[in-house]
């Protein structure tokens, strides 16, 4: 553990200072989002770039492991949003609208969903800490995926489809963009229906006999 920098006040264990140094990269992201470096947070700590790289390999680590705990609050609110939505589709509709229309106030998540122009964490939405984003949005709510005829492999679709959805509204919102009731209405015609297919499908009719040739 380095004795000098952290403000005259060294850190107690490795944890304390995973702490710390995620909290300064909090700092950062909400004055620089994605130009946020290692030596950023580094200087807001007093600290060098090396001891930075003690505990994260490189910047984009730091942002993810930031960013994992930043979007807690975020996740919160939508939990409180969700926690009585049993319906598949409803809850989809939710997910993805709040999340579009919180984004302009949520610097992690227009970091993760790819929404700063070049200066992306991840290098696809599809990337495992993306996943594991979009699983937390369809976590907040209280369907029963499971018991909807939505298992593991097909909730692992509907993650990806729902963060494809969501990037496409926030790199492409409109012209104009529509209104929050607007596209909750929007996606209620469009998304829901799908959810609900893919939820319950339609009983396939039995084949009937073959004709004789």
């Amino acid at each position: 553990m380095r004795t000098h920098g952290w403000g005259g006040s060294p850190p107690a264990s490795d944890e304390e200072a995973v702490a710390r140094i995620k909290d300064a990269t909090h700092r950062c992201v909400r004055e620089l989002g994605g130009a946020t470096t290692i030596a950023h947070v580094a200087a807001a700590l007093g600290i060098s770039r090396q001891t930075v790289y003690r505990y994260f390999p490189g910047t984009d680590a730091m942002l993810i492991a930031a960013a994992l705990d930043g979007t807690h609050d975020f996740l919160a609110r939508l939990s409180r949003r969700l926690r009585s939505v049993t319906d598949p589709g409803e809850a989809m509709v939710e997910a993805v609208a709040y999340t579009v229309q919180e984004i302009p106030h949520e610097p992690y998540l227009r970091l993760l969903l790819d929404v700063e122009g070049g200066n992306s964490l991840l290098r696809s939405v599809t990337a495992d800490t993306a996943r594991t984003i979009g699983r937390s949005l369809l976590d907040q709510s209280a369907v029963d995926w499971d018991g909807a005829g939505i298992g593991p492999d097909q909730l692992g679709e509907l993650i990806e489809w729902t963060l494809r959805v969501i990037q496409s509204f926030l790199l492409d919102p409109g012209d104009p963009a529509r209104t929050p009731d607007e596209l909750r209405g929007f996606l209620r015609r469009w998304l829901a229906p799908a959810v609900e297919v893919a939820a319950r499908p339609a009983a396939r009719p039995a084949a009937g006999p073959r004709a004789a040739s």
